[in-house]
């Protein structure tokens, strides 16, 4: 029998179906000059994936999730946790990148019907018109053995633009803020800030702003297991790279010093690597395997309302990186644990730079400066058909990095290998083409998790994981 991808979706049947791309298809066709993997059309529209990897469909947004709210839209940054009672089962905490001009998407339907049923003191902050901002946080249950989702449901919410965050290890989630709203001209409440969310909450948390971690465009962040040492990036063109030393472990809320990191010997550097800035003073032209020793300075007024700290930080002698997002922190064969992530419009042709961040075995501590960290420029993108603007971020279990792409055109995740060979592993196959966002690993690392954003999809990826494929 003939089903359409229309009538699969809208009957909630995708949603319990794994759908494998299987040989005989066509191959697909798109914008890659990579070589490596083919990838085979999927005859359902969603995803085109190589032999020997599936999808499964977990949920679409508009959908009544488990607590009576509306599945809001735009799904972005992810992580995943194992549940503390089955193994069958995980926890995906995920992001809604709503931003306040955005009317549809609402978890609490239309004209915001639902928002009575919100206990009181759990939603963050409304519109200066009195109605709720949409972004936040949804956790999800999902069932790694039927393949199927649980239960979704509502764990944060008022907040805006929840582009990404980070996982830690002490069983929560970082939700980032990345637009500066500034009250009461723009919104009753200032934005821009990271709030927690933990990975086995049941409802909506308390919304406490982390306010010592900073307001500026928070785009991702990821804790060092070594030191409880979290790193941030910034969706920027001149943003910074920070490091948040708690003043408690695991305490967030009790606040901390925040940092931004300088190159030794290049004061203000512009990492940018745009040809244009090639003759500035603050610039110089990087090649991938460049190594650069750091320092770090402390940032002052973090809670910046005049949205000023990435300008007053590269003044104080601190980088800039271009469009910092994607970030994740791993140890990969032959290495130390080190802070991997993306600058997603750096390098010459503006389409995306991966770097990485080896701590100091001294990290956060006194005479940190005598064995310094080092930054390493992994990778840049020669252009868009080999990486068009790399977006968030995930390690496999292979070592390899999983870039998101939020370009133009076909949108791809594409593996990078250890020894900086690129490839295709999935490609966006719904007419929309939009981003790839929130990819992460189950805990067995035999399934990847990640987002088709404009449509909404939350997908279950399974395949070779464990071996890097080219």
């Amino acid at each position: 029998m003939s089903i359409s991808r229309r009538t699969l979706l809208h009957s909630g049947y995708v949603a319990g179906v794994s759908l494998t791309a299987l040989a005989g298809f066509n191959f697909a066709r798109g914008y890659s000059a990579n070589a490596g993997l083919e990838l085979v059309s999927d005859p359902n529209g969603v995803l085109d994936l190589p032999k020997g990897y599936s999808y499964t469909v977990v949920s679409t947004p508009g959908e009544i999730m488990s607590d009576g709210f509306f599945r809001p839209s735009l799904p972005d940054g992810m992580a995943c946790f194992p549940h503390p009672d089955d193994s069958d089962l995980c926890i995906l905490t995920r992001n809604h990148e709503i931003w306040p001009n955005i009317t549809d998407g609402s978890p609490f339907g239309p004209d915001n019907a639902l928002l009575a049923n919100l206990p009181e003191g759990k939603l963050y902050d409304t519109k200066l018109d009195g109605s709720p901002f949409f972004g936040g946080v949804t956790n999800v249950i999902y069932n790694l053995k039927e393949k199927r989702l649980e239960r979704d449901f509502l764990t944060l919410t008022g907040t805006t633009a929840n582009c990404a965050g980070g996982r830690t290890p002490w069983g929560t989630w970082l939700s980032c803020e990345e637009m500066q709203l500034r009250a009461p001209d723009e919104a009753n409440k200032y934005h821009g800030f990271v709030f927690e969310v933990p990975a086995d909450a049941t409802g909506p948390v308390d919304p406490v702003p982390l306010k010592a971690m900073g307001r500026f465009a928070h785009e991702a962040a990821a804790v060092a297991l070594e030191t409880d040492i979290i790193y941030m990036t910034e969706d920027n063109r001149t943003g910074l790279f920070y490091r948040f030393v708690p003043n408690k472990k695991r305490r967030l809320e009790k606040g901390g010093r925040l940092q931004a990191l300088v190159i030794k010997d290049w004061n203000s550097a512009d990492t940018r690597n745009w040809p244009l800035d090639w003759s500035s003073g603050d610039a110089r032209r990087i090649s991938a395997g460049d190594i650069f020793e750091v320092e770090w300075i402390d940032l002052d007024d973090v809670e910046a309302p005049n949205a000023d700290l990435a300008e007053r930080g590269h003044a104080a002698g601190a980088a800039y990186f271009c469009r910092g997002e994607g970030i994740e922190y791993g140890i990969r064969k032959g290495e130390r644990g080190s802070i991997f992530f993306n600058c997603t419009q750096g390098g010459v042709s503006r389409t995306g730079q991966v770097w990485q961040y080896t701590p100091s075995p001294r990290e956060g501590r006194r005479r940190e400066d005598r064995e310094p960290g080092k930054l390493t420029l992994l990778y840049e993108s020669p252009s868009a058909d080999v990486l068009d603007l790399c977006d968030n971020l995930a390690i496999a279990p292979s070592g390899d990095l999983i870039l998101c792409e939020d370009g133009a055109g076909d949108q791809y995740l594409r593996g990078l290998t250890q020894d900086g060979k690129i490839y295709d592993i999935a490609r966006n196959a719904v007419p929309d083409k939009s981003e790839f966002c929130g990819a992460c690993f189950s805990p067995d690392g035999k399934v990847m998790f990640v987002n088709l954003q404009g449509s909404g999809h939350t997908l279950a990826i399974e395949g070779p994981w464990s071996n890097s494929p080219v």
